[in-house]
């Protein structure tokens, strides 16, 4: 068991919820393995308390956080720098306090891509479809257009909210077409699709029983496609489970979480993490739990 003393320096992750999170796993087991005197937690922050909760981290000296839903947009206006990737994608999801203060980037581009990137694969006609219009949907448009993936298709319920989302990327030099649809049109647009992304919390712990795409539609996807759910737990989610009986080619987020957690860990520590640890770590938890 890990030694907490007076001198421990915290680092922890901050959403609403947080409690299902498998980071602070991952992160304290790097840290036991590093023989580093850092504690990784979760911290439940709701949105109408993140600025006062960011305050409350400067005060304490919290070394740095990583940001889960809903605060990855949020955050933004209350750090003191932003880096370019961060810029570039609209959300921040890990912060280093520096000497100038709050200094916000984004690792998940890097995480979502690197499985992708394992399969060795010619992206350049990819046809993507991404579920929601969030955080996490901004890093997997970067991440898509890093691949070459030509053609972006968002699925989201608020004609304002995609209409916003379409125009944030407007002025920037990302070499990828990005259309936004209403959930009716899922269906027209499943068969076309060699990349489908779940970036909603659909699926999650508290709704296991639930996917973003209805049986019928799921129906319609390719055998050739990869279907990828940038939730962890449970694995598999329903949504992954309906893409296996289509024959289709699975990605849960657990990959994405240990590579993004990898990256952000070097930021905050200056040293080179565990990487097959952090990944180890997760696995074992998730077949304690039975998950």
């Amino acid at each position: 068991m890990q030694l907490i003393t007076g001198t421990t320096k915290l680092l922890g992750v901050i959403g609403d919820p947080v409690e299902h999170s498998l980071s602070p796993v991952m992160h304290n087991r790097a840290i036991a393995s590093l023989g580093i005197d850092y504690v990784y937690l979760p911290l439940p922050i709701k949105p109408k308390d993140l600025a006062v909760a960011i305050a409350g981290f400067e005060a304490i000296g919290l070394v740095g956080f990583n940001i889960t839903i809903p605060h990855k947009q949020a955050i933004m206006p209350l750090l003191s720098e932003i880096s370019d990737i961060a810029q570039g994608v609209g959300a921040v999801n890990t912060v280093h306090r520096t000497d100038n203060g709050w200094w916000g980037t984004n690792t998940d581009v890097a995480g979502f891509i690197s499985p992708l990137q394992a399969l060795k694969r010619d992206w350049s006609q990819t046809k993507v479809v991404i579920l929601g219009y969030g955080g996490a949907a901004r890093a997997v448009v970067v991440g898509c257009a890093q691949l070459g993936c030509t053609e972006i298709n968002v699925i989201g319920r608020s004609p304002q909210k995609l209409s916003q989302f379409q125009q944030s990327w407007e002025n920037t030099a990302l070499p990828v077409s990005i259309n936004i649809h209403q959930p009716q049109q899922l269906p027209k647009l499943i068969p076309q699709a060699d990349l489908l992304v779940n970036t909603t919390p659909v699926g999650m712990y508290s709704d296991l029983d639930q996917s973003p795409v209805d049986g019928a539609t799921m129906q319609r996807l390719s055998a050739k496609a990869i279907a990828y759910d940038l939730i962890y737990t449970p694995s598999p989610t329903k949504f992954l489970q309906q893409a296996q009986q289509q024959g289709a080619f699975t990605l849960d987020g657990l990959e994405m979480l240990v590579q993004q957690g990898a990256a952000a860990l070097e930021i905050w520590l200056g040293q080179t993490p565990p990487v097959d640890i952090m990944r180890q770590s997760l696995q074992e938890q998730l077949q304690g739990n039975g998950k």
